[in-house]
């Protein structure tokens, strides 16, 4: 299981970069406002949902939260660039991010053992 620890720790350094990012971004106009951030943030996410799709695809049997909708904003985003909605993806910043950082952790403790 040594490459879903590699995997986990991809997300999880992600998810620290993203944060990194954001750290001068208060609110949703600053991040809408800032191509450069919008652009390093939707890099970020596409990094994690190639992650967390390569996780289910090695072990189908590990459960990350709202893991098809991740996959899917990766492909969104790769796929769908010109359409991309700022609200979304400040939403996701927002409200998934936190939550998915704890689960990681917890996984990343469980694989390390």
């Amino acid at each position: 299981m040594k490459i879903i620890l590699k995997y986990l720790f991809d997300i999880h350094s992600s998810i620290e970069t993203l944060q990194i990012h954001l750290r001068l971004i208060n609110d949703f106009n600053a991040f809408r406002d800032n191509i450069t951030i919008k652009r390093a943030v939707e890099r970020e996410l596409e990094i994690i949902g190639e992650a967390v799709k390569r996780i289910i695809d090695t072990d189908s049997n590990i459960e990350i939260t709202e893991s098809r909708k991740i996959i899917a904003l990766r492909n969104r985003i790769i796929h769908g660039y010109d359409s991309i909605d700022d609200a979304v993806i400040w939403n996701v910043i927002l409200t998934n991010i936190p939550t998915l950082k704890e689960e990681i952790e917890k996984f990343i403790e469980h694989y390390s053992d």
